[in-house]
């Protein structure tokens, strides 16, 4: 048996049902990182079988674990860890930055780069022009596979003149260019997902996103970025450090 199924300590005697031991177990060995992102658990025979419980126990504990986002089951493949960022509300960091720092392999699936005119909001947020072009970027961010977001960003043609030139970083391909965006101020609200946003996202259509509207600023001062990112919940948690 796994070393790490071992350590669970089930009471079969015990007021809560087991299956709510051995979900709220797993979740807390979850979460303290005994298993890594993407890592494969035990088919529910095989869970069962170790733990010596029955298979209706294991798959009402996996349902709860995978109801909480903590994992996931792809058809004929098994059931997986899913990954889970914890940003840091006080750093400025790209997607790619944090995915990578955390063991991920980040991926982007475009769904448009092109160039067009800004909309009102965004030429005043950004100080543009009537007669102005801005890039814009459409994609779904991942991580290991698993779509995390929908993301839509916006720049000015003086700061991205060509948006294919963005594979996966857009911090990257910035700095690269000595246009890095230097500060942004975030604001963070929560949404419930529309049709497409849902289809986009993989969620049910109505569950709550974290809409996340970021405006970046060279270290002139000059409007840079005006992105807005719909975070899924399942697997987005925001961190801000407070001291007094």
């Amino acid at each position: 048996m796994d070393v790490r199924f071992q350590q669970l300590r089930l009471d079969p005697q015990g007021a809560t049902p087991l299956y709510q031991q051995l979900a709220s177990q797993l979740e807390r060995a979850i979460e303290a990182g005994a298993w890594e992102a993407g890592e494969a658990l035990p088919s529910e025979r095989n869970l069962a079988e170790s733990l010596a419980v029955s298979r209706i126990t294991a798959r009402k504990a996996l349902d709860r674990l995978a109801e909480l986002g903590l994992i996931r089951r792809s058809h004929g493949s098994g059931t997986f860890i899913t990954p889970r960022l914890n940003q840091s509300l006080t750093r400025l960091v790209s997607f790619t930055e944090m995915l990578t720092q955390r063991g991920f392999t980040p991926r982007s699936h475009w769904l448009s780069r092109r160039l067009s005119s800004p909309s009102a909001e965004e030429g005043m947020r950004l100080g543009l022009g009537a007669d102005a072009r801005v890039a814009r970027l459409r994609r779904l961010r991942l991580a290991d596979d698993v779509v995390m977001a929908v993301e839509e960003s916006c720049l000015p043609t003086a700061v991205l003149p060509d948006p294919m030139a963005v594979e996966t970083s857009l911090y990257a391909v910035l700095e690269a260019a000595g246009k890095p965006v230097a500060r942004a101020l975030q604001h963070v609200t929560a949404i419930n997902a529309d049709a497409e946003l849902a289809g986009l996202a993989e969620v049910p259509e109505g569950q709550a996103l974290l809409k996340v509207t970021r405006l970046g600023y060279l270290g002139d001062g000059t409007p840079a970025e005006l992105t807005v990112t719909y975070c899924r919940t399942d697997y987005y948690d925001f961190m801000v450090e407070l001291t007094r």
